[in-house]
């Protein structure tokens, strides 16, 4: 049986139309606090994703197919700011937080609908005792994010490379050096042993692209920071142009994850 076509909106229409969408499953990342999360999807490549589908979506059948592509878009809600209203101004990190422009040429979460578009790399399915889901690569979202809908990456169509992109022509990326204390060491040798979550890998990746918000500069006596990835809270410090990890610790052992640095710069 043909599915049906879609219902042709009337022209004009000038009543308001109320959506209502119901998620069709929930991102499980590393990322279980603001602070830290890469700016954008891909810039950070350890530390598999997963998004778990919700009944009656979690059926093999409605992803025969998918295999064939490598990419994938994640349509997703900004779940952490509904209700918090948008503004026309917003003041972007790419920007040092000081420069404004408008919320629809920026990719802010404090939108009129607090919704957005990531593309990420498919491992494939998995089937196991939490149901099924979609393993990825280089996601950039909170963990618990509801996921609205997929949509395969089509290389062709979404690619252009001759496009321009205006105030973020280039990643964000640090020229800090990078260490990590030998007690760090240790720790994430005892918390993953067999390098499964690619902690260090991780952490490094997340650093080199500077998570903290743009208008840190502001504050230079701030040299110490932390920040929760999965269950775990990363202690590092910035001196002398080195970003040094001092300590990786199970959440609550060692202090606030994201006490010391605000996740993204609030509008205004």
């Amino acid at each position: 049986m043909l599915n049906p076509p879609c219902r042709p909106a009337p022209y004009p229409d000038p009543d308001p139309v109320t959506l209502t969408f119901d998620p069709i499953g929930h991102l499980r990342s590393p990322y279980t606090d603001r602070f830290g999360i890469p700016r954008q999807s891909g810039l950070v490549t350890a530390g598999e994703a997963r998004l778990e589908l919700l009944p009656p979506y979690a059926r093999e059948e409605a992803f025969a197919g998918l295999e064939g592509f490598s990419h994938l878009w994640l349509i997703f809600v900004f779940h952490t700011c509904l209700g918090a209203g948008w503004r026309p101004g917003v003041r972007p990190p790419r920007l040092g937080g000081r420069r404004k422009v408008g919320v629809f040429a920026s990719r802010a979460p404090y939108r009129p609908n607090p919704i957005g578009l990531s593309a990420v790399e498919f491992l494939g399915l998995q089937r196991d005792g939490r149901g099924l889901a979609l393993r990825l690569r280089g996601a950039d979202l909170l963990d618990g994010t509801p996921i609205l809908d997929i949509k395969p990456y089509v290389p062709y169509a979404d690619a252009l490379p001759q496009a321009r992109g205006g105030f973020a022509q280039e990643p964000p990326m640090s020229d800090w050096g990078l260490e990590f204390a030998a007690e760090a060491l240790e720790q994430i040798a005892r918390i993953d042993p067999a390098g499964e979550r690619q902690v260090g890998l991780l952490i490094g990746q997340i650093l080199h692209q500077d998570p903290r918000p743009g208008y840190m500069d502001r504050y230079p006596e701030r040299d110490s920071f932390v920040m929760r990835l999965y269950d775990l809270e990363v202690h590092w410090t910035l001196r002398d142009g080195v970003a040094r990890v001092t300590a990786v610790l199970p959440a609550g052992d060692g202090g606030q994850a994201g006490d010391l640095a605000p996740a993204v710069t609030p509008p205004d």
